[in-house]
């Protein structure tokens, strides 16, 4: 075996660092404790393990479109809010129009305790790319 490798040296490094190419973006979400969750992850997320959405946008921007059944509460407002799920540990999907801010509101609710908080993968704009559907008007 030992011999194999010496004598083909150049393929086996070849295929060392393919294999790391491929596990590189697995391992790099895991250590730097997720980038968030895509669109499709999401909706397996809502759909069999219960999860919450919560959109932290403005007003104005909730309303221009938003993710059906999110609850809508500001980034501003997200400390103490009462639409916040009760049971921390539901996961909840946080989204925002680009996935920025949506980050930042992930990390203050893991903080607060619900540890699945996550944040959707290029907000509401990757959502609307896998053509999922948006509903428009005001928090109800």
């Amino acid at each position: 075996m030992l011999s194999f490798l010496i004598d083909n040296w150049l393929p086996a490094v070849m295929a060392l660092v393919s294999g790391s190419l491929l596990l590189w973006p697995v391992i790099s979400r895991g250590a730097a404790g997720g980038q968030g969750v895509t669109p499709s992850e999401a909706v397996r997320l809502i759909n069999r393990e219960k999860a919450v959405v919560v959109d932290v946008c403005e007003a104005a921007e909730y309303a221009a479109g938003h993710v059906p059944g999110s609850r809508h509460i500001p980034l501003g407002q997200l400390d103490g809010a009462k639409g916040l799920p009760t049971n921390k540990a539901l996961p909840v999907v946080v989204v925002c129009a680009s996935g920025a801010r949506a980050a930042r509101a992930a990390a203050q609710l893991r903080k607060a305790g619900h540890e699945k908080a996550v944040p959707l993968a290029g907000g509401l704009r990757a959502w609307r790319e896998a053509n999922l559907p948006v509903e428009a008007g005001p928090a109800g």
